[in-house]
């Protein structure tokens, strides 16, 4: 009876979520240089928990696991382009802010500039048309 109250009542106390256990999830490189690179690289992947903050910006675990990641692989000397595409192979596109072209993703890049054309034509037929019939009055 004690332990199924002690359970009980220290449920919502567990349901709660931990911070990241991960080494560099909340500190930071020696090296300026190699902290600035993995910052900027930070900045612009997506927190695959939180969806609208970016790892740098979200107390997620799984963010500071993933910052923590960056700097490893940063102070380990690798590039900030190979670390986006391990993660990329990894989590998928959705990591990323800055998504690639790819045959899935390149309507995401043409269908606004076609967009865009097929207004501006639109438009100046529209007031191209009254600009002639204002012109012959």
């Amino acid at each position: 009876m004690v332990l199924a109250l002690g359970l009980a009542t220290g449920t919502p106390g567990m349901a709660q979520e931990e911070r990241s256990t991960a080494p560099y999830a909340y500190r930071q490189l020696d090296d300026p240089a190699k902290e600035e690179q993995a910052q900027d690289l930070m900045e612009t992947l997506r927190c695959l928990q939180c969806q609208g903050q970016s790892i740098a910006d979200s107390d997620a675990p799984i963010a500071g696991s993933m910052r923590s990641l960056v700097r490893e692989r940063i102070a380990a000397g690798e590039e900030p382009e190979a670390i986006r595409s391990w993660l990329i192979e990894r989590y998928g596109d959705y990591v990323s802010y800055a998504p690639r072209i790819t045959g899935l993703t390149w309507p995401l890049f043409a269908v606004p500039a076609v967009l865009v054309l097929l207004a501006f034509l639109l438009l100046r037929r529209r007031f191209g048309a009254k600009a002639d019939e204002g012109g012959e009055a």
